[in-house]
């Protein structure tokens, strides 16, 4: 039977998880949030004293052996996806501008992502996956039948992101947030291996203006015409 997949990739803040969420709902898919996974890594990382230290042979070979080993769980009910690192809920925990960071930092290190790479790849299971990050259509997902980029200006996704932040009870600044965000989006696109960009026959929307609706319509219609709905 095949297995459709459904990519979204794109920088930080551009509204991926949400409607990578939206779209798993709609057309009753498994969803795989593989920003989450470098997330819990680099998390992970961070704990043992590890993030900074990259750079070093030794604790590389120690880090891709924990990345290989990461226990993590995602449990999904009525009230959304709860995300556990060794058995401790970290979902609110992982979405911190800090671990973000951890997590780009990961992101860059070809080793680790790896080693994450069948890890992301045993989310594709019937009946459908819709992947959401950074490399879904280019590197992890090659195959997939519908890939959409999504993106949006970095000022539009810095106020959507401090926003969220207040909205979870945090006192941020926009000049901040917006800094974090650049300097995220210049190390992503910069790297070495698998750079964010477009996958080459990759639909692309740029939701700077857009409502989450709007958004989904296109992806929507997009998507059934792919799939052949």
């Amino acid at each position: 039977m095949t297995i459709h997949i459904i990519t979204i990739d794109g920088p930080s803040g551009s509204g991926k998880g949400t409607l990578a969420a939206k779209l798993a709902q709609h057309y009753q898919y498994h969803l795989l949030d593989s920003g989450a996974i470098y997330r819990l890594l680099g998390l992970s990382l961070h704990q043992k004293d590890l993030i900074d230290s990259l750079d070093q042979i030794l604790i590389l070979e120690q880090c891709v052996e924990i990345a290989t080993h990461l226990d993590i769980k995602f449990i999904s009910d009525v009230k959304g996806t709860q995300i556990y690192l060794d058995d401790i809920d970290v979902t609110e925990t992982i979405r911190t501008e800090r671990v973000g960071e951890f997590a780009s930092k990961v992101a860059a290190i070809p080793a680790l992502r790896v080693a994450l790479f069948e890890r992301q790849r045993i989310f594709a299971q019937v009946p459908g996956l819709v992947a959401d990050g950074r490399d879904m259509a280019t590197t992890v997902f090659p195959e997939a039948q519908a890939k959409i980029y999504l993106t949006a200006s970095a000022e539009s996704r810095a106020e959507r992101r401090v926003k969220q932040l207040q909205g979870m009870g945090l006192d941020v600044k926009i000049s901040d947030i917006l800094s974090n965000i650049q300097a995220r989006d210049k190390r992503d696109m910069e790297r070495t291996v698998a750079p964010l960009k477009p996958a080459e026959d990759a639909f692309i929307i740029d939701s700077s203006n857009l409502s989450i609706e709007n958004v989904f319509t296109l992806m929507t219609d997009y998507i059934d015409a792919q799939l052949g709905k």
